[in-house]
């Protein structure tokens, strides 16, 4: 039963950042990415990462996509139905997407030493365990993302907001 719903909630992400990708409408292309970031959030939750699958709800399908549709609101200025008329070179696109990927899975694949932490967590998934982690050996990169979010935020509000041409 549960690879029936992964395969499910996979092809449901997958198709939901298609829809990112090759919506004219740009308000469809925001909501599309909150559907991708909560099929992303159910596999967390089948590879038993409760934390993470909380995280990624909130943080990402919660506050990041609910940004993005107020920055489009705020900024937007034309016709919202054809917003996007540009992605109309969609297949440059997927092949520069599949070359990085090709590069990327090379680089991994050929490395033998590869390891995204200096030695193997043993730990688990659970709240518990990933705040022992961000709060002790990943503290600066974990305060250097609430940064980055912060000044993206402001850098929304000063673009939705305008700037006077003086003349």
């Amino acid at each position: 039963m549960s690879t029936i719903v992964f395969f499910v909630f996979a092809i449901l992400a997958i198709a939901a950042a298609w829809g990112v990708v090759t919506s004219k409408n740009i308000v469809h292309s925001a909501f599309y990415l909150a559907l991708s970031f909560a099929g992303v959030a159910v596999l967390y939750i089948l590879m038993n990462a409760d934390f993470l699958a909380a995280v990624q709800l909130l943080i990402y399908t919660g506050a990041v996509a609910v940004m993005v549709v107020f920055a489009v609101m705020l900024t937007l200025r034309g016709d919202v139905r054809e917003s996007s008329p540009e992605n109309r070179r969609w297949m440059v696109g997927a092949l520069v997407a599949v070359s990085v990927f090709a590069m990327i899975a090379l680089v991994v694949l050929t490395n033998a030493d590869w390891r995204v932490l200096p030695t193997p967590w043993t730990g688990g998934g659970s709240a518990e365990d990933m705040s022992l982690l961000l709060l002790s050996q990943f503290m600066i990169p974990f305060e250097a993302s609430a940064v980055l979010l912060t000044v993206a935020l402001i850098g929304a509000v000063i673009l939705a907001k305008g700037v006077k041409e003086s003349k």
